[in-house]
Formats: C-alpha cells, sequence, structure tokens
C-alpha cells in the first residue's frame, strides 16, 4: 500500500515536526531524498515485537499505537507516535529487535529512512549524532516526568495533563464553538485508562466530573475540550 509521494498536509506535518525543524537544511534534504512513504489502514500492524529493525520512520499523518501484550494475552496500549515525531533511532544504533507491537490508529503515512541510507546519512551528517542525543534527552525527560506522575499525582491531575497533550498533538477546532476543540485521536476510555495505569471504571468517573465542571464533554465519537484552562488547573493543583 505504498504511495511514492507525500500529500501537502503529510509533508507540513513532518517539516514542521519540532525535532526535524531543528536540523540544517541540508540534512533535511538528504534525509527527505532517500525516504520513501508507507501507508496504512487502521489497524493493520506495522510492525511486530521481535522483528528485526530496519527502518527509521517518521509519522506524516494518523498515529502508530505502540502497545504490548500481558501474560493474559491482553494488548495493553502504551502510547501513541503522533504526526512530526520520528522513531525507531534506536534500533539503529543497538541493531535489536522491535520490543513492541506497533499499529496504524486511523489511516495512517510513514516516512521510512532505510538502515543502510540511516547509516550512510550519519556519516555524512556528524550533526545527526548530536541531534539524534538531544531528541534521547528530550524522551528521557519525558520518562522520568511521567515517572514522577504515577508515583505523586492523583488520577484526575493526569488524565488532565494527558487530555492537554492530546489536545496539543491532535486538536481539532469545533466549528459551532470556536472556543472549543474536539481531540481528533480517537480513544476509547479503556485505551485512556491503559496509558494512565487505571482502570476503565475509574477513568470513566474523572471524565464525568470533569464534565460536569464544563472542561470538556463527552461525546460518542469522542471528547472535546471546552476550557483548556479549567484542565490545566486540574493538572497543576490536584497533588
Amino acid at each position: 500500500m505504498d504511495e511514492p509521494i507525500l500529500t501537502m498536509e503529510e509533508r507540513e506535518a513532518i517539516n514542521s515536526g519540532r525535532w526535524f525543524t531543528s536540523l540544517s537544511p541540508s540534512l533535511r534534504h538528504d534525509i527527505l531524498r532517500c525516504a520513501y512513504v508507507k501507508r496504512y489502514k487502521d489497524g493493520d500492524l506495522i510492525a511486530a515485537r521481535g522483528d528485526p529493525a530496519t527502518e527509521w520512520t517518521a509519522v506524516a499523518k494518523g498515529a502508530v499505537r505502540v502497545s504490548s501484550t500481558s501474560l493474559s494475552g491482553k494488548q495493553i496500549t502504551l502510547t501513541y507516535v503522533e504526526p512530526g515525531v520520528w522513531f525507531g533511532d534506536i534500533a539503529m544504533f543497538d541493531g535489536d529487535q522491535r520490543t513492541h507491537d506497533a499499529y496504524a490508529h486511523g489511516p495512517t503515512t510513514l516516512l521510512c529512512v532505510a538502515r543502510n541510507d540511516f547509516q550512510k546519512i550519519l556519516t555524512l551528517h556528524v550533526e545527526l549524532y548530536e541531534a539524534l542525543l538531544r531528541l534521547q534527552a528530550r524522551r528521557l525527560r519525558n520518562l522520568f516526568g511521567l515517572v514522577e506522575d504515577l508515583n505523586t499525582l492523583p488520577l484526575r491531575a493526569r488524565l488532565a495533563k494527558q487530555l492537554l497533550h492530546l489536545v496539543r498533538s491532535y486538536g481539532v477546532p469545533c466549528l459551532a464553538n470556536g472556543s472549543e476543540t474536539r481531540i481528533g485521536l480517537q480513544l476509547a476510555q479503556e485505551e485512556l485508562a491503559q496509558m494512565l495505569g487505571a482502570s476503565r471504571q475509574r477513568v470513566n468517573q474523572e471524565l464525568k466530573s470533569m464534565e460536569r465542571e464544563n472542561a470538556i464533554r463527552i461525546e460518542p465519537g469522542g471528547l472535546v475540550v471546552r476550557d483548556r484552562a479549567a484542565l490545566m488547573r486540574i493538572a497543576e493543583t490536584e497533588h
């Protein structure tokens, strides 16, 4: 299901990625020059745990759901990789196997760089080593922040922070009311609960509480953030 060219919207998602924009024009050019496009339908398996790592990848459209399987055989969602974000570079360095399953969440477009081309770019652009080091440092900071939140914040505050992150990454202004923002990523409450290390019942209770406070609105198709400032207050004060 490969298409050779990114759409204008997909190219904009790649070119506006926070990390990618920090690279020099010549490095960005060489990455894009050897990259190829892969398109997936909702639910398609992109990579399975244990697969050899053959590509360095960026999301151009949709999302990549990263998951693992519990001992009972249940699939557990860990995170979503959003448009403009590159991943898979760790495996490019250590040559190890994929550690998790990756699925397309909604129609998804990936921009991929083969391992051999990745190595060639590293040889030509020493700058990429430092840039990837910065990327890993940011990931570590985020990881430590998540661990701290899990151990110090109540579920209500962690849920508010997660909703704010989803709004930043997937927010779509509501046509009927410009002050409201719909979360474009379609998430089941069970998936949201898994990302927060909580039960679906507890997450549902907190969502309904936030709805009563007019911070959000729960709709059949997903969540609408009505008052971002209210969510920020919950995230910052619920200790």
